[in-house]
């Protein structure tokens, strides 16, 4: 149901897992040449995962429970990409000069997804609770 406030959410985390990774390089190397996603199997296979799950969640929108499993599940993706993000950010602050490279944009990006997803799962909880005090007063 697209007039939910939990499917905007959904959706705009689908377009910052799914859209914008294409769009952002995560970093520069040297030379100023774009580190993109693609490159490194790991990167690809969550920020695909983090996708689908998406994706599906969305179209889940009748089974509120299987969505926020759903939703948590996409966190624990997103967690373990910005944790993969980190721990490359702390094993290159050691850069010699031949080595230099900028962070780019597209390492935030599993940060403002998770945000959206915490936002849309309080929105589910918010739906389910409406949902089971309407079921009391019957």
């Amino acid at each position: 149901m697209i007039q939910r406030i939990q499917t905007v959410y959904l959706f705009l985390a689908l377009v910052f897992s799914g859209v914008l990774p294409f769009v952002f390089p995560l970093w520069k190397t040297t030379g100023d040449i774009p580190y993109y996603f693609m490159e490194n199997s790991y990167y690809t296979i969550l920020f695909g995962l983090s996708t689908s799950l998406s994706v599906i969640s969305i179209l889940a929108y009748k089974k509120r429970q299987n969505q926020f499993v759903l939703n948590r599940l996409n966190l624990i993706s997103n967690v373990i990409l910005l944790g993969l993000f980190v721990y490359r950010s702390l094993m290159i602050s050691g850069e010699t000069a031949e080595a230099v490279s900028e962070k780019g944009i597209g390492m935030f990006l599993p940060i403002v997804s998770i945000v959206l997803l915490v936002l849309a799962n309080k929105a589910i909880k918010k739906d389910e609770d409406l949902v089971k005090s309407v079921d009391r007063l019957r």
